[in-house]
């Protein structure tokens, strides 16, 4: 008997942050929260920052300071999130790079989540981490996050607008060159001139002539013509070739456009 592992497939704001640190203050939004402690007591789960505008839409920060719905409250998280503020504008999609910021106290640096690149759609109008930092580290006074019952946090946003220019790159466009072979058998029972078969090549009809004895004005050597079956004017580059049965010394000819070429 075989077991196969069940993995649980989590939603995609069920993640930690990633961090570093830095002295520069956020670029476009900063909150002080003070008696960060009364949350809990208060009954306050949820906690949404005023507006602040960047890149052209204006933001908000979603703050649970014990776990949203995905950990579940009490899960030891505090989570943060990056959420749009003008649903007038969804359901046009916003592609924004964001990061979000804690200060700390004791260092003066910035705690900042690596910044990431997400969509903002009528659907998904907000992106973030449900596990942004344990609430057992954000309170330890010693860390220096929260200090004085107060914390400070903040965003940045740089939406990334639709510059690319669009191209399109087809297989229909590409040169795929024709090859074919023939194994003549009795070559020296051959008449003359012998003709292969049609065979379709870059959406013409053509043919093969070959005069083994020769013709007329070039009577000492073999001649080979491309033949093509039709009427329109096209423009083609070919290559004729005897190949040598012994060894890799074929003989070749290049042409071009519709010039018959002699071996």
């Amino acid at each position: 008997m075989s077991v196969t592992p069940v993995i649980p497939v989590l939603p995609e704001d069920h993640e930690f942050s990633r961090m570093e640190s830095r002295e520069a203050p956020p670029t476009h939004f900063v909150i002080k929260i003070e008696s960060f402690s009364l949350f809990e007591p208060c009954g306050i789960d949820k906690y949404e920052t005023e507006e602040f505008a960047a890149g052209e839409y204006n933001w908000k920060l979603v703050i649970y300071p014990n776990g949203d719905n995905i950990v579940g409250k009490d899960s030891g998280y505090v989570s943060v999130y990056l959420a749009m503020a003008d649903k007038s504008c969804l359901p046009v999609e916003v592609n924004a790079n964001f990061s979000i910021f804690l200060y700390n106290h004791i260092s003066g640096k910035y705690l900042s989540s690596l910044g990431r690149t997400r969509r903002f759609l009528g659907m998904k109008s907000r992106w973030g981490f449900s596990k942004f930092m344990s609430k057992e580290s954000l309170k330890d006074p010693s860390n220096g996050y929260v200090v004085d019952d107060n914390c400070v946090f903040g965003a940045e946003v740089f939406v990334v607008k639709k510059q690319a220019v669009p191209k399109c790159f087809s297989l229909k466009d590409i040169y795929i060159p024709f090859k074919r072979d023939w194994k003549i058998p009795n070559f020296s029972k051959l008449g003359n001139p012998w003709e292969s078969e049609e065979f379709t090549a870059g959406g013409q009809k053509w043919k093969i002539r070959l005069y083994s004895k020769g013709r007329e004005e070039a009577a000492s050597h073999i001649s080979i013509f491309l033949q093509r079956l039709g009427s329109e004017r096209v423009q083609v580059s070919y290559t004729l070739c005897i190949k040598n049965q012994v060894s890799d010394q074929h003989k070749k000819r290049t042409g071009k456009l519709h010039q018959n070429q002699c071996l």
